[in-house]
């Protein structure tokens, strides 16, 4: 695949003025978790993160699309190690994502002049909802947060109904509620009972850009049955804040993000939070990054494999309720100069904490895992080609400064 990659151009310009830009990335990865369920530690080679990706514009950025293809299916079709992931019946390891991970469409500034300064905007197509924070694909640690399925919400049909004026976007989103349950699946729009589930989750989000290379977004979220693809599920309801800073210096780059989610289900019953902290400094050829997170997972019964709970759980049977402390060290080097479009990275990635019951329950992390510490070793090699500076599910309106780069420009 990389050699692909090396291949492509970096820009096609056509006589329309449309424009594509190609990309894509996969990393080599050696992991180590230790703990595992079922006590003792585990180390597995893997290749993860996978992606093909398109980002195409057209008519002076009027329209623009985003394809992408991952292929952790078959990759990892059992998961990635990673302790405290959960989600999608996987549990302490990551679960692959769905092949078609973002197929959307956006118009943008649909009015024109009409209203000024302002920009309207239409999204439709398959990706992330607007809501929370960017993919953990595209910030600069490998390993996901176990928050993935509290900060964002994806691989959903959505229509979204974007507005910005000045520094404040606003948006709206109407989707459907249910998770995929394998990597070839995509959005249930209606049920085989009629039950329409395209818009019976939506979504909303306000993200403001006060001064360059800033910003903060409060979002709020329902989202109907998503464990269950037919309907009749309890409903979730999603709130998520957070402030971003990233900027270049002369010297290299700076970035930090802080964010809190909160999650409630069953009226109540299981409210689940969030606290992370990332931060990461490049200078030259070397980058390192810290993360702290601190959150809340459900503790739902497992099957025989330890690595795999029931899905869709059909009794809401939780068992209790963990919270995982977690602090990452990342270091990596760019063994090309940084802002190239080929980038080949050797990076080792180290986490260490702990893991604890919460709100009661019967889960106890001793007896899954003979110890309530936890650590992870990750050492591998990540081979991208033009994701520099990439954010992964921002469309239309919020993506406008990349859709109207000139031809050729460095996606930093």
């Amino acid at each position: 695949m990389a050699l692909i990659l090396i291949a492509w151009p970096v820009t096609v310009l056509g006589a329309q003025g449309f424009n594509i830009t190609p990309m894509g990335q996969l990393i080599f990865t050696v992991d180590h978790s230790d703990p595992v369920p079922g006590g003792g530690s585990l180390t597995e080679a893997r290749v993860v993160q996978p992606v093909l990706m398109l980002d195409g514009s057209a008519f002076g950025g009027k329209l623009a699309f985003v394809a992408t293809a991952d292929f952790e299916g078959l990759t990892i079709p059992h998961g990635e190690l990673t302790p405290g992931a959960w989600g999608e019946g996987f549990v302490d390891r990551r679960h692959p994502h769905t092949y078609a991970h973002e197929l959307t469409v956006a118009g943008n500034d649909l009015l024109g002049r009409l209203d000024g300064s302002g920009r309207l905007g239409v999204v439709v197509g398959k990706g992330f909802v607007p809501f929370g924070t960017d993919d953990p694909m595209s910030r600069p640690f490998v390993r996901y947060p176990v928050n993935h399925h509290l900060a964002q919400i994806l691989e959903r049909a959505i229509g979204v109904v974007q507005y910005g004026l000045g520094p404040v976007t606003i948006e709206a989103a109407l989707f459907n509620g249910d998770e995929p349950t394998r990597p070839g699946d995509w959005p249930v729009i209606r049920t085989p009972q009629g039950t329409w589930r395209f818009g019976d989750s939506r979504a909303a989000r306000v993200t403001v850009r006060p001064v360059q290379h800033f910003e903060v977004q409060g979002s709020l979220a329902r989202v109907s049955s998503p464990e269950n693809r037919d309907g009749g599920g309890p409903e979730v309801y999603k709130a998520s804040t957070s402030a971003r800073w990233d900027d270049h210096p002369s010297w290299g780059e700076r970035y930090v993000l802080i964010e809190w989610e909160r999650s409630d289900e069953l009226g109540n019953f299981l409210v689940l939070h969030s606290l992370l902290a990332e931060a990461m400094v490049r200078r030259g050829r070397f980058a390192l990054s810290y993360r702290f997170e601190r959150t809340d997972r459900p503790e739902e019964p497992r099957l025989v494999d330890p690595f795999r709970t029931v899905y869709p759980n059909p009794d809401n049977d939780i068992a209790g309720i963990t919270r995982w402390t977690l602090h990452t060290l990342h270091l990596s080097a760019d063994l090309f100069p940084h802002g190239t479009h080929l980038g080949l990275q050797p990076y080792i990635e180290v986490t260490r904490g702990s893991v604890a019951s919460v709100a009661g329950g019967v889960f106890d992390p001793f007896t899954e895992y003979g110890t309530d510490d936890v650590n992870a070793l990750n050492v591998g090699l990540k081979v991208d080609w033009g994701m520099a500076g990439h954010r992964m599910g921002r469309y239309g309106v919020l993506d406008e400064p990349m859709m109207m780069m000139p031809p050729g420009a460095m996606r930093m």
